[in-house]
């Protein structure tokens, strides 16, 4: 072939006078190919001799092509030459031979070139938005939000230019619309798919059920999106059959049972969102998919699978929703082998957007964290061996009847009998240890007090060792034949599982040896045979995330955005950064932006701060704002959320104002009366009623109109200073001579407090009321970080009854 067809002309003579300059003997070169795929530069590398030259894979990385002469005139590849084209290949590159004066090129294996990318008309997108726009002319309520138009481009830029966008964004911005219109428009241009990331569900259902479908009406075009949960949210038709055939074992359970019987034969999901009744945690456990039993092709049902089905339909969506915590196990399979371009829980991707990004680091470390406990012990050694009654089964007996060797069933079980005692006495240790507290932390000051503790851990250790050896020891000497059965998989798959937490009681044991993480335990209610029963779970928690982030996140995806109505503080994104990781990126590949409310808080939001109750560190801090609190809730006709950031303090508060003003009408709710969604769905529909929440309720809420006129914030919310892993890392940040107060406890808060700030307005005509119950915020030097980090707004920082007063008026 002549060389002009892969080679410009340039190239080709710089090329060739190497050649003539090493004395016409073989010399390496990599190339770089333009849009066309036709090599425009080059790079001479090696000089050889008449019939080999020196290639190492340093020297190549990151090149289109690699290209050698062969001086004798003959271009056929000899068979270093077909390995070393074999290795370029896996990387995507060609490999070309030459003669000297590279006038002729044999190709040998053609470049696989990157998809040429069709950059976002950022004005075109923004046109969507605008005045005049589709939206515009479909739309009876348009308003044109010039923030909304900054964001989405701002976003199609990202998206564009391959870096990472921070955007924060206020509420009432828009920017759902904001980062779904490019992440559509770019599927549809560049082939590519686009997952996007939520922290609750109610997002993910407002995103598939409402946005998504209004996207399609204003670009006027077709595309797929697909809600993808996590794989245990589905049943797994094997196990489910498996609990069916053992129906005498699940006495308890026996109807609900039935009923899921009757509901699987109708079923196109699958989902257990989709059942009619919420089923017991102990029957759903023992039929839902879980990644580690499943048997993949191997399986019987394989064709008719729930979670393939879905997987299916996410491999060819241009939009993919996901919750963080199912991103990120996608993101540790990547880390640990699967790589970037293939399949592991999600589809590959090179965009990703994350909204409710302020939630990304405690869902990192939620997700990195390893647990176990007595519960989740059971649960594994349950799938080898259980009894019921007079009844025994499990995997063990198959096991046992395939197996060609000695019997060893009746030292596995008296083995697992034995671990089992060992973590009934582990769990009543830990137990001790916690005392009336939730959680303990293992550090210098309580190890003293864990002997027995490491006793029992070790013991555990030990006896998880002496089963899986026996059991495997039992797999071993199965037939060929019967290798493949569903019970020695998914044996092998609760071996793993049971090595895995061995490995985690051992490191509790060495936790000197390991400084970066923090080894805890905390106290955990389930739903037992009796009832409510509380255990111990013993958790070892990543110190920091941020490396992790960096390399799993950061670095190998093209394009991340990260949006949230709060991710600074002090207007600046610094915390965030640091906590996340993004900080090792460099700046060059990080676009930030901050795009405020454009409603009216300084006319329609009352900021009040009482001067005349005592500070949180004052014994009658409690009696006053529970009496506080029932005055502002009079003065503001009920439609009030209380916010706490202490349960007990919540639930003294809420008995206080249920005696006084239940009788006078106004419907008190508390947390854990109800499930999230009925709780938040009662609220929103009686106007005169007022809900004390806690901790996860200071974000999520979106309850518009008269139904919420006051939100009443009654500490700062500071983290527990005894919470395990923020008191390791504030430990961590001391040792280093920093200021743990400053630097984490003081960021933390302010981020939280802007997020139950942000529950009182939700729509442009809101108006309301947030008082704060903590006059630190005032009175302590750090309390004009909270100040300055939300909206100008009214502000009053006065005596209750001039508070109180002043609410009835301006409601």
């Amino acid at each position: 072939m002549n060389s002009e067809k892969k080679l410009i002309s340039s190239v080709c003579k710089e090329y060739a006078d190497a050649i003539a300059e090493s004395g016409g003997n073989e010399v390496f070169a990599i190339g770089f190919c333009n849009e066309d795929g036709i090599v425009d530069v080059i790079k001479i590398c090696a000089n050889g001799h008449q019939t080999a030259v020196p290639v190492t894979r340093e020297i190549y990385n990151g090149c289109s092509v690699l290209m050698h002469n062969h001086p004798s005139g003959n271009l056929e590849p000899s068979d270093n030459d077909l390995l070393i084209a074999e290795q370029a290949a896996e990387n995507a590159q060609g490999f070309y031979i030459v003669n000297n004066t590279v006038t002729k090129v044999y190709c040998v294996v053609e470049p696989i070139l990157p998809l040429k990318i069709i950059p976002l008309c950022e004005d075109e997108i923004a046109s969507f938005l605008s005045t005049g726009g589709t939206l515009d002319a479909i739309s009876d309520q348009f308003e044109e939000r010039p923030e909304q138009i900054a964001l989405t481009k701002a976003v199609a830029a990202a998206f564009n230019k391959s870096v990472t966008g921070v955007f924060e964004a206020g509420t009432g911005v828009g920017k759902s619309f904001a980062y779904l219109l490019p992440s559509v428009l770019w599927s549809l241009q560049n082939k590519e798919r686009v997952v996007i990331s939520t922290g609750t569900i109610n997002l993910q259902q407002q995103l598939i059920e409402k946005d998504i479908p209004l996207i399609r009406k204003i670009t006027g075009k077709d595309f797929k999106a697909i809600l993808l949960k996590g794989r245990q949210n589905y049943i797994c038709r094997r196990r489910f059959e498996n609990t069916v055939n053992e129906r005498d074992m699940f006495e308890d359970d026996s109807e609900q049972l039935d009923s899921i019987i009757a509901w699987n034969k109708t079923t196109r999901t699958g989902s257990r969102s989709d059942l009619p009744f919420n089923p017991s945690e102990s029957l759903w456990s023992k039929i839902n998919s879980e990644s580690d039993a499943c048997m993949g092709i191997r399986c019987p049902y394989h064709e008719a699978c729930y979670v393939m089905k879905v997987r299916k339909e996410a491999s060819d969506s241009n939009i993919i929703i996901v919750n963080h915590h199912l991103l990120f196990a996608d993101i540790e399979m990547r880390m640990c082998g699967s790589g970037y371009e293939d399949t592991a829980v999600l589809p590959p991707f090179r965009r990703i957007v994350f909204d409710e990004a302020h939630g990304m680091e405690n869902a990192a470390t939620s997700f990195f964290s390893e647990q176990v406990s007595y519960f989740k012990l059971q649960k594994q050694l349950n799938i080898l061996y259980r009894t019921k009654k007079a009844a025994v089964s499990g995997h063990l007996f198959t096991l046992d009847t395939i197996s060609s060797g000695k019997s060893y069933i009746n030292d596995i079980i008296s083995i697992i009998e034995a671990i089992k005692e060992t973590f009934q006495k582990l769990e009543q240790t830990a137990l001790l240890l916690l005392d009336n507290g939730f959680t303990w932390r293992l550090n210098e000051s309580s190890a003293a007090a864990s002997a027995n503790l490491f006793s029992s851990l070790s013991e555990a250790h030990v006896n998880i060792i002496k089963l899986t050896s026996l059991v495997r020891k039992m797999i071993e000497e199965i037939p060929e034949k019967d290798t493949e059965l569903p019970a020695v998989w998914e044996t092998k798959k609760v071996l793993a599982r049971l090595e895995n937490m061995g490995i985690l009681c051992k490191n509790f044991t060495e936790w000197q040896e390991k400084p970066e993480t923090v080894f805890w335990i905390r106290k955990a209610k389930f739903n037992g045979k009796n009832g409510i029963s509380t255990t111990a779970v013993l958790t070892a928690t990543p110190l920091n995330i941020a490396d992790k982030m960096q390399a799993g996140l950061f670095e190998p995806i093209d394009t991340v955005i990260c949006t949230s109505a709060t991710l600074t503080t002090g207007n600046s994104f610094l915390f965030w950064e640091k906590r996340t990781g993004l900080e090792f990126l460099d700046k060059e590949k990080i676009s930030t932006g901050i795009f405020p409310s454009p409603y009216q808080y300084e006319k329609n939001v009352l900021l009040a701060v009482p001067s005349d109750i005592p500070l949180p560190d004052n014994d009658l801090f409690q009696s006053a704002i529970e009496d506080a609190i029932i005055k502002l809730i009079e003065s503001a006709g009920g439609r009030t959320l209380v916010l706490f950031t202490s349960f007990d303090s919540l639930s003294s508060a809420h008995n206080y104002a249920a005696s006084r003003l239940i009788p006078l009408g106004i419907n008190i709710m508390k947390q854990g009366d109800d499930d999230r969604f009925r709780l938040l769905e009662s609220f929103k529909n009686d106007i005169s009623s007022v809900l004390f929440a806690t901790d996860s309720f200071w974000q999520g809420v979106d309850v518009p109109g008269d139904a919420l006129s006051q939100v009443i914030i009654v500490k700062l919310p500071f983290s527990v200073p005894s919470d395990p892993v923020f008191a390791a890392r504030s430990e961590a940040l001391e040792k280093q001579g920093r200021n743990p107060f400053m630097e984490l406890s003081v960021p933390e808060a302010v981020i939280k407090f802007r997020q139950g700030f942000g529950r009182l307005i939700r729509k442009s005509d809101d108006t309301g009321v947030v008082v704060v119950l903590d006059r630190r915020i005032y009175e302590k030097k750090y309390g004009s970080l909270f100040l300055n980090s939300i909206p100008k707004t009214k502000r009053m920082y006065s005596p209750l009854k001039e508070i109180t007063d002043k609410i009835e008026r301006f409601l």
